[in-house]
Order: C-alpha cells, then sequence, then structure tokens
C-alpha cells in the first residue's frame, strides 16, 4: 500500500548546525503514528519542515503522491496536510467561533462549514459555552482544544499535532489524549511529535525515536513499550 506521507533521506541544517541527518519514514492513511524523543531531537524541526515553514537541505517529501519538499507553506495546507502548532497559536484578539472559521478560509461550502463549527462544539462542549468570548481568555487546556478544533475545520488529509500537551496540567493532558483518541477512531490520519512518551505510544499505532537528528529506533507503538532498552531510555 502506498503510503499518505513518505520522508526519504530528510536533512535539515540551521546554519552550521545539523538538525535532521537524513531521517526517513512513513505515514499511511488510518494510522497515529508518532515521533518521540528529547528537546532537541529534532521533532518540532521535523513537523515544520513537513508543512513547508523550514526548507530542507536534502530529502525527498511526498504526500498523496505529491512531491513537497520546499513547497511554500499555504500551498501544503491547501493540499491537506495541517499542523496544530506547538504553543497552539490561536489569534487571542478573537473569538472562539472566529478562530474556528480561520480554520475554514480555503474552504466556500459555508453549509458544511457551519456544520462542522457545530460538530466541533459537539466535540468541546466547552467551547460551546465560550463560543463568543475571545480567545486569549481561555484557559490553557481549552485554547488547545481550540487549536484542535481549528484544524479539523481545514478537513485534513493528515492531521499534524506539535507537542498538544506541553504546559499542560496532569488531568488536562489527559483529557487532550483522550480527544486524540477519539479522532483516532474516527479513521483519522495524524503524526503526533510529543515529549510525553508514554502518554503517546498509548494512542499511537506506530512511533519513530529521534536523538540528535537521526531516527534511532521505529516499531509498533506497543513493541516499543514493551522494549526494556527504551523504557529506560526515554520513558524514565
Amino acid at each position: 500500500m502506498t503510503p499518505l506521507l513518505e520522508v526519504s533521506g530528510l536533512f535539515v541544517n540551521y546554519g552550521a548546525i545539523a538538525a535532521l541527518r537524513g531521517i526517513s519514514f512513513q505515514v499511511h492513511a488510518g494510522q497515529v503514528v508518532c515521533l518521540i524523543g528529547a528537546n532537541g531531537a529534532g521533532k518540532s524541526t521535523t513537523i515544520n519542515t513537513l508543512s513547508g515553514l523550514i526548507k530542507p537541505r536534502y530529502g525527498s517529501i511526498r504526500f498523496d503522491g505529491r512531491a513537497i519538499a520546499g513547497m511554500r507553506a499555504d500551498r501544503v495546507t491547501g493540499l491537506g496536510l495541517i499542523q496544530v502548532p506547538e504553543g497552539r497559536q490561536i489569534i487571542a484578539t478573537l473569538s472562539v467561533e472566529e478562530n474556528l472559521e480561520m480554520g475554514a478560509y480555503r474552504r466556500r461550502d459555508r453549509a458544511a462549514i457551519r456544520q462542522d463549527i457545530e460538530a466541533v462544539f459537539e466535540r468541546f462542549p466547552r467551547l460551546q459555552e465560550r463560543r463568543r468570548q475571545k480567545a486569549g481568555s481561555l484557559s490553557g487546556g481549552e485554547q488547545q482544544m481550540l487549536a484542535v478544533g481549528r484544524a479539523l475545520l481545514a478537513r485534513p488529509k493528515l492531521l499534524m499535532l506539535d507537542e498538544p500537551s506541553m504546559g499542560l496540567a496532569p488531568l488536562l493532558v489527559n483529557e487532550i489524549f483522550e480527544i486524540i483518541r477519539s479522532i483516532k477512531d474516527e479513521d483519522k490520519t495524524i503524526l503526533l511529535v510529543e515529549q510525553n512518551a508514554r502518554k503517546a505510544l498509548d494512542v499511537a499505532d506506530y512511533a519513530f525515536i529521534l536523538e540528535r537528528g537521526l531516527i534511532v529506533h521505529h516499531g509498533p507503538a506497543a513493541s516499543v513499550r514493551e522494549d526494556t532498552s527504551i523504557v529506560e531510555a526515554y520513558l524514565g
């Protein structure tokens, strides 16, 4: 089966510093794939390169049958490769509902957009209660829900989540991963970049472990969880 996303020999530099050193991986439709590793391993660099925010030095990225390495970010988004960025980056001065509408800015099917917004509110009742409220007044967990909802309004073929649990209290971390699980149950394809390795492996189908810009281990998430050397090195 042809993968939805195929990354081959990807190199990225920040000046003289090699951030990614020839990584290769695949994501198939309907899978949840996680990239895990310590700070500085190259996780966010990978996802930002896929999004078109960073241009690779070398390597191939194919998404849904198209070569996209070096493609502008707006064109990548138009193909259905949608990122929920680290730090959420909601628009604080706009209302919750206006932020959701921004996720559908490329769409013209107004009736379907309204249906999708209501579906987000059904998924996230707290956002519905705050639909007219300024997004900047939301809690961290609510802002993460809004960022995910905004991405869903773009109707992604592949949803990329960059550190969705960062900065959240443990109870909210659990809630965010339940949301990821519910999206997975709808057969959506997800690439999850996450420092919380245990949580990521619990929800993922397949895992790649990054260390200093290299993939040092990969395998089915269940097998990675049971590998004692991986547990000791990455899960504490």
